[in-house]
């Protein structure tokens, strides 16, 4: 199993570039897509599940060109878009039925393929509610399921923790891993948590740019002696923030204590700590963004 993206572009009406030249190899396993909203995430995996086309490049699966055989991928998808529609009126394992019967599933495993995913995702006993009734994060959950229902090869999920409590966040975590060892997974997402609990192989988009790929330690090694404990007054918060990008920050009887990324600033009382992939990604986005402006300065 194999999906190749080779030189892929895409530009709006309007000359704002949505891809430029994007290039990846992805096999069985994991693959973590970070970056901003407005880095052309949400592009990229609409054009990999046949919604939109490219201007330039094209997509192989098993090294067939799903731009021109998009029946082959859609019989092989599972896809999770950032927002999803749902019928109301039908109750949740109508609803599941529906998708598993239009995605093929043969009529002798429906019954268990939707009671195997509403399970899975915790929504056994809501089976019998309408969808309407559901909250948003049971909504979300209802997305995952009709996502897995078909058992894809290929699973495309955009922002797939939006609307999720910390318990459910990390059970579909769980179901992600337990499910990535003979399929592809795509999880795109700008919450770095999501990556660093699942992922061993990441990219990031930048601008419609590939601007990282590798491993989380790999890109958490960037930051390395970059990320401090900093305790300033809670006058000093301005001028902490124009020198150093802040993770994080604590009010504590009249001080800040503060997780922030940069370059040791003798000015303030800094103390180094090791660096996590959220305080990395931070800061090479920062590094990145700083290099986008110059270039742009210095062609403008």
């Amino acid at each position: 199993m194999h999906l190749k993206i080779d030189k892929l572009s895409k530009q709006w009406p309007g000359g704002v570039r949505a891809l430029q030249d994007i290039t990846l190899e992805l096999k069985p396993g994991m693959f973590g897509l970070l970056g901003p909203n407005g880095a052309g995430k949400s592009t990229l995996m609409k054009i990999i599940a046949t919604l939109e086309l490219p201007d330039s490049g094209r997509v192989t699966f098993d090294g067939r060109n799903i731009l021109r055989e998009r029946a082959y991928l859609r019989n092989r998808l599972g896809y999770l878009p950032q927002f999803f529609g749902v019928y109301p009126q039908l109750t949740g394992a109508e609803f599941l039925r529906y998708i598993a019967r239009l995605n093929g599933v043969p009529r002798s495993e429906l019954q268990d393929r939707v009671m195997l995913m509403l399970e899975k995702v915790s929504l056994l006993s809501a089976r019998d509610r309408k969808v309407k009734t559901y909250s948003g994060g049971m909504l979300r959950r209802l997305g995952i399921a009709q996502a897995l229902v078909h058992d894809p090869a290929l699973l495309i999920v955009d922002e797939p923790t939006v609307g999720l409590d910390p318990e459910e966040r990390i059970r579909f975590r769980n179901l992600l891993t337990e499910i990535s060892r003979d399929k592809i997974i795509i999880l795109s997402t700008h919450i770095v948590g999501d990556i660093s609990s699942t992922c061993e192989d990441i990219a990031i988009l930048s601008h419609g740019r590939l601007v990282f790929r590798g491993s989380p330690g790999e890109l958490t090694r960037k930051a390395a002696e970059k990320v401090w404990l900093l305790e300033c007054d809670e006058r000093d918060f301005a001028e902490v923030a124009e020198h150093l990008q802040i993770i994080s920050t604590i009010p504590a009887g009249g001080r800040l204590q503060m997780r922030v990324v940069g370059e040791y600033q003798a000015r303030f009382s800094m103390q180094q700590t090791t660096a996590n992939l959220e305080d990395a990604y931070i800061y090479f986005m920062e590094e990145h963004m700083h290099q986008h402006q110059s270039a742009q300065t210095a062609s403008g």
